[in-house]
């Protein structure tokens, strides 16, 4: 059986779409293969690296990608957009996606504050959407037993 491709979608690809890249990268097993992108990919944020290091996660092998390398050439299950200018941006009709959603999450390398504060909003971030990862999944697997 192969993979569920899922490409989770931001604007600058440097902090939410890569955590939940590697948060599905984590839980999702032989089930799912996991992608991010952006329309200005701006390369991973420092504080990114940080807070998934902090939970021994390693974004090792991952780097900012522009849509344009996915758009039309791969077939994605699922395309999710982690932040609202990404869903407007996004084209309704995405060549070769099953289904897309959407998931809001403030983006932490707008925050303006110290270091100590910048790291506590990534942390924040970073946790949100490893519970939405990890609560998808879950619904994911009650669907397929239905």
């Amino acid at each position: 059986m192969s993979k569920i491709k899922v490409l989770f979608l931001c604007t600058d690809n440097s902090a939410r779409s890569q955590m939940a890249e590697a948060f599905l990268r984590q839980y999702g097993g032989d089930e799912f293969e996991a992608y991010s992108a952006g329309f200005e990919p701006k390369g991973i944020n420092p504080y990114t690296n940080r807070v998934m290091e902090e939970v021994g996660i390693r974004l090792s092998g991952q780097y900012t990608k522009h849509i344009r390398e996915y758009m039309g050439k791969t077939h994605f299950g699922y395309l999710i957009t982690v932040c609202h200018e990404a869903e407007k941006k996004c084209p309704t009709v995405f060549p070769g996606v099953g289904q897309r959603l959407h998931w809001s999450f403030e983006d932490p390398s707008t925050f303006v504050g110290s270091d100590d504060e910048k790291l506590a909003k990534f942390r924040e971030v970073r946790d949100q959407i490893d519970q939405r990862i990890q609560a998808w999944l879950a619904e994911q697997k009650n669907e397929a037993v239905l």
